[in-house]
């Protein structure tokens, strides 16, 4: 009779715990029904206490759980239920302790990891919330090999994650969650294009895979692929509307295609949920910063620091602003979080370029030099790159692209006049010229576009004998050029918020693709922006940029890829002569109205006084150079690279003969 009753019981209690999530209310019935026979049930006890907590009850589910833990120290569930009692009833604190004594039973338990994470994020706990979402991800996990990659990314070692992943994926191919972890250990070693691929084969297989969609959202923003990202964001934020990680990139995305309104309305509203969120204060900075709001700007990062000094990425974009210089308790500040062992890299990295600049500013230029080179180190261990293959590419390119070559394919691209492209080195100026460019009543300024490297990249997919870009070229269909003309134009209309006739494209790195910008567009502009090899050389050195430019992190694949750039220049002004008007930017500081106007009847533009006064234009600007381009041209800025000399015989020796011969047109700079 007994065992039968127990039996009942038991049953009920079961019935109960299927029914919480979708129906809170009738579980509420049926472990109250149960409590009628067996008043201190635990169980039942429990199924009561989360019903009332989903129900909103948190304070009445608290006063069940408070004695229920107590009593059961070792059971995580009820644990975890009184944390989330605790911190919907406003104990924040009192709910992470549960919620970590929960973690502490059982480390395999993701609803738990992830309260947690939650609960960190809310408080401003960065490291902490990182530390618990690594968790959660791997208690989500089931296969142990998985666990252990898992280990191998929480403890910074991408590299043998991967190695990890290529041997478990060979046995398993179609497993959806090895292949997202492959996508976000790819996007950590900056191979987007690689990650980006990977996880869609990850969605094709399990299509509500969410933390699948949602780090190929994150990875296609690191591409500045912005439009491919919003749709995958947008169906997250239709299941969670009210998660911070999709709305804060869905925000960041925003910002990309120019809706800053809406960028600044949806900042606010996390802020106003997440006062105490460092990263959501940065990113609230970088977006004040593009719209020229530099004083709000300034605030954000330092609210940001005041809760979380050890975020180096907040002291790099105050430095990188450049308006003030740091304080003494703040160059302190910098290198105590530096003293820290336990530092992470990309703290570290960025703390150090930080320290770099503000040693700069205060004339320390061997400290500044050896910060530099310090975050430089840590960034080049991170990225691939070979110069070699750079040098070997550019030779096929000399090779490839003859007169006879375009000359076998003249007309066939699209009619379109409105780009501009303005390439070359970064650093260099081009952000400069954009501004004037952008003041001229006709053109519209945009930003660092991603879509002629976009199609350049899908020629290579497309191609049977290679997935080189520059091996498929010659074997795409003259008839198909006016359709990429078109696509690019298309693809960039999302971007055109002023409806000009014209507008500006300034992806520096686009310098690689001037064949197929001639060949699919050529009525468009090109602007090439030249500064000296040293001065641009170490701008870039010292820079430590958001994504792409891994040939920028050692003085003399610096100095290579620099001589590559001019005589692959040189080969075009010998090939496709007059095509690319070149402005050297120490000419433009020296005689502006001259370059200017020279500049504008290049690219078919009446002169227009507006250009000479650029630094009044107010527009988004969304590179590192957004608040000096608001300023008048000033020659402070040319020679700072001579305080640095000593050390940069490295860049000078890998430089050869351009160093000397960088300023004139069609002469080739040693070999290419």
């Amino acid at each position: 009779m007994a065992d039968g009753r127990a039996g009942s019981i038991a049953a009920a209690v079961e019935d109960a715990a299927k029914l919480l999530a979708a129906a809170p209310e009738r579980a509420e019935q049926r472990a109250r029904a149960v409590l009628k026979l067996s008043p201190h049930d635990p169980r039942a006890l429990l199924i009561l206490a989360s019903a009332r907590r989903r129900l909103g009850d948190c304070p009445g589910a608290r006063t069940l759980l408070e004695p229920l833990a107590k009593a059961h120290n070792g059971a995580a569930r009820t644990h975890y239920e009184l944390g989330l009692a605790r911190a919907g009833s406003g104990d924040a604190k009192g709910g992470a302790a549960a919620l970590r004594h929960a973690v502490s039973l059982n480390r395999d338990f993701p609803e738990a990891w992830r309260a947690l994470g939650d609960q960190l994020f809310k408080a401003g706990d960065v490291q902490g919330a990182d530390a618990a979402f690594a968790e959660h991800r791997r208690a989500t996990l089931h296969d142990p090999r998985l666990k252990a990659v898992s280990d191998a990314l929480a403890a910074e070692a991408p590299e043998q994650a991967e190695a990890m992943l290529r041997s478990h994926l060979a046995r398993m191919p179609e497993d959806a969650a090895a292949l997202q972890l492959l996508g976000e250990t790819l996007g950590l070693l900056s191979r987007s294009a690689e990650a980006e691929a990977v996880l869609r084969h990850a969605l094709d297989l399990e299509p509500a895979f969410d933390g699948a969609r949602f780090t190929l959202a994150s990875v296609l923003f690191q591409q500045q692929k912005a439009t491919d990202a919003l749709p995958h964001l947008e169906r997250l934020l239709a299941r969670d509307p009210a998660d911070p990680a999709y709305r804060n990139l869905f925000a960041a995305c925003l910002s990309l295609v120019g809706d800053l309104g809406e960028v600044d309305r949806l900042y606010r509203g996390l802020l106003a949920d997440f006062p105490d969120q460092p990263r959501i204060w940065l990113n609230h900075g970088h977006a004040l910063r593009t719209v020229g709001r530099f004083e709000a700007a300034v605030e954000a990062y330092r609210r940001c620091i005041a809760l979380a000094p050890g975020l180096g990425d907040a002291y790099w974009s105050l430095a990188n602003l450049k308006l003030a210089s740091f304080s003494d308790q703040e160059v302190a500040a910098i290198g105590e979080q530096l003293a820290r062992r336990d530092v992470p890299k990309a703290d570290r990295l960025h703390l150090h370029y930080a320290l770099g600049k503000a040693l700069e500013d205060r004339r320390d230029y061997a400290g500044s030099f050896e910060h530099y080179a310090a975050g430089a180190k840590l960034q080049r261990q991170q990225v691939r790159y070979s110069a070699d293959k750079t040098t070997e590419d550019l030779n096929k390119a000399r090779a490839l692209l003859t007169p006879a070559f375009f000359a076998a394919r003249a007309g066939a691209g699209s009619p379109a006049h409105d780009p501009i492209f303005v390439v070359g080195l970064p650093r260099s100026g081009s952000t400069r010229v954009e501004q004037i460019l952008a003041s001229h009543p006709q053109v519209e300024g945009t930003m660092e576009l991603p879509d002629i490297g976009l199609i350049a990249r899908s020629l290579g997919e497309g191609a049977v004998a290679s997935t080189e870009p520059l091996d498929a070229l010659p074997l795409v269909p003259s008839g198909r050029f006016g359709e990429l003309g078109a696509r690019y134009i298309e693809a960039t209309l999302v971007h055109r918020k002023l409806g000009r006739p014209r507008f500006i494209d300034k992806m520096p790195n686009n310098f690689l693709h001037i064949q197929l910008i001639h060949l699919i567009l050529p009525k468009a502009r090109v602007i090439d922006v030249r500064r000296h090899p040293l001065g641009a050389g170490f701008s870039v050195f010292k820079q430590h940029f958001a994504q792409g430019q891994s040939f920028s992190y050692d003085l003399e694949e610096l100095g290579r890829y620099y001589r590559d750039y001019v005589a692959l220049m040189a080969h075009f002004d010998v090939v496709l002569p007059g095509r690319v008007h070149r402005v050297i930017y120490e000419d433009l500081v020296e005689d502006t109205e001259v370059q200017v106007r020279r500049l504008l009847d290049h690219c078919g533009l009446d002169f227009d006084p507006a250009c000479l006064r650029f630094y009044e234009t107010e527009r988004a600007v969304k590179t590192v150079s957004s608040e000096q381009v608001r300023r008048p041209i000033f020659r402070g800025g040319l020679d700072q690279w001579r305080r640095y000399e000593p050390w940069l015989g490295p860049l000078k020796q890998a430089l050869g003969p351009a160093l000397e011969t960088w300023r004139k047109p069609g002469i080739a700079q040693g070999s290419l």
